[in-house]
């Protein structure tokens, strides 16, 4: 194992971790076991917060770049689940303003959702197809929100077939369940917190993001939509499908794969790969490699699209309950498959709960991030502050990657004793998707955060722009 003090070896993965916060040599093997196969085209990543989530085949907080295939269960089953961050223009505002915006929130987006239909079945294509572009057509968001979009919200699909090809690959059954969603929060480790920014560590930085002292901000997480883990358990047998899911899969996994084969070996080989559990390799050459990759993008585009549609609704809801412009700071998934450039060729890099982090060098002349990189965000938990950082200058290292929180590390804080209250006294009002009234939680002092954030920094990954701290959130 390598420590945040050591350099990177050959013989096995690159680990980001510190002596109080040690990588657990179980998912390190289980890292190992799930990449021993596969042709790499570097070092496995494993960064701070590294844990693991029953849901998944694989640990949190990963980055793994392969060469000529992908694996899908390197991460999530849903690709595109991610978070944003949006300023207001209105001082912090009052409990009854706060209550006005959550209602507002849980009418629009009820836990569990309804069945009526939001999109037409056009639209999903076109969500799939265009990404973030459809959102902002659909939504009236201002062409310029989108410069704040990683890869502005659109991966192309051309080379795969584009839209032609999408709507003869797209099952029609998953398109009319894709229907029934688009845009929402939702419990559970998702969340719409309310944040205020107490302290801006790099006020260059900050400034170009547009995000000053006092200022107040909204952060929210959400999954990447329906059609996306339709997807994902379309291309390979994945743990987290739930029973709905895995009924229809049933039913239409067959029919995708098999039915139109046009050989036996090659319905075997299909059957291998998208049946059979473990951490298969979709080789991306031929025919059905181009489908898979059309498949991986079309998720991705999905994801974007269903994420601006959320943040419209926001945007409306901050308006009518606050009298506030929101504008977006930050958009960012954390569970991607990206084709990159590594070490002069080109790989598939799959991160797994764990945001991109290109330098300012790799994003010469974009409008909004030239000079400052990619930026992403690094929560801690609605009793903790949260972080904005940009990448540092030793990015590379983690194969341009950071991890998208540090809940693991201050749940393990807190349990051994490292960690208590808040020595301010602080509160995060928790609001549900029932009407009953907010629960009062108390804060944690930042010792659990700082240590992941501390890691990265240490490292020469990240470099924190502002600390925001909680006031409100619904979860």
């Amino acid at each position: 194992m390598i420590s945040s003090e050591q350099t990177e070896r050959e013989d096995g993965p690159t680990v980001f971790d510190s002596v109080l916060s040690p990588a657990d040599p179980t998912l390190l093997a289980r890292l190992h076991d799930g990449t021993a196969t596969a042709d790499l085209a570097a070092p496995p990543v494993v960064l701070p917060d590294f844990c693991h989530k029953a849901k998944s085949e694989m640990p949190s907080s990963i980055a793994v770049a392969t060469r000529g295939a992908i694996r899908p269960t390197l991460t999530d089953a849903a690709l595109n689940c991610g978070m944003a961050l949006a300023t207001l223009d209105v001082p912090k505002p009052s409990e009854r303003a706060v209550g006005d915006f959550y209602r507002r929130v849980r009418e629009r987006f009820p836990s569990p959702p309804g069945w009526k239909f939001e999109l037409t079945r056009d639209e999903v294509l076109r969500a799939a197809v265009e990404g973030a572009d459809f959102a902002a057509d659909r939504y009236g968001i201002e062409r310029g929100e989108l410069d704040r979009v990683e890869e502005f919200g659109r991966i192309p699909v051309e080379e795969f077939g584009g839209a032609e090809r999408a709507r003869k690959e797209l099952p029609w059954l998953c398109v009319q369940l894709a229907r029934l969603r688009f845009g929402t929060i939702g419990p559970s480790t998702h969340f719409l917190e309310l944040q205020q920014v107490e302290e801006i560590l790099d006020p260059a930085a900050a400034e170009r993001l547009g995000v000053h002292q006092g200022q107040v901000t909204v952060q929210f997480h959400n999954g990447g939509g329906v059609l996306t883990g339709q997807i994902g358990e379309m291309y390979a047998r994945r743990k987290s499908a739930s029973r709905m899911l895995r009924a229809e899969m049933a039913a239409q996994k067959p029919l995708t794969h098999l039915l139109g084969a046009r050989s036996l070996a090659r319905a075997r080989r299909r059957f291998e790969l998208y049946f059979t559990a473990g951490c298969p390799s979709l080789p991306v050459d031929g025919d059905d490699g181009r489908r898979v990759l059309l498949a991986q993008r079309l998720s991705m585009n999905y994801g974007f699209a269903y994420r601006l549609a959320t943040y419209a609704a926001l945007r409306s809801f901050a308006r009518e309950a606050f009298g506030a412009r929101m504008d977006l700071v930050v958009d960012s998934p954390h569970n991607s498959i990206y084709e990159e450039d590594i070490d002069g060729a080109p790989a598939y890099v799959h991160r797994h709960n764990a945001a991109r982090a290109w330098t300012p060098e790799m994003m010469a002349g974009h409008p909004a991030f030239a000079e400052t990189g990619q930026p992403l965000l690094l929560p801690g938990t609605n009793r903790t502050s949260s972080f904005l950082c940009v990448p540092a200058a030793d990015a590379r290292r983690s194969l341009y990657t950071a991890c998208h929180g540090t809940g693991s590390i201050i749940s393990a804080f807190v349990r051994d004793g490292r960690s208590g209250p808040d020595p301010l006294g602080r509160h995060t009002a928790c609001y549900s998707y029932s009407d009953a009234a907010p629960r009062e939680v108390a804060h944690l002092d930042d010792l659990g955060v700082g240590e992941g954030l501390d890691i990265l920094v240490r490292n020469g990954l990240v470099r924190p722009v502002a600390r925001m701290r909680p006031f409100a959130v619904l979860s």
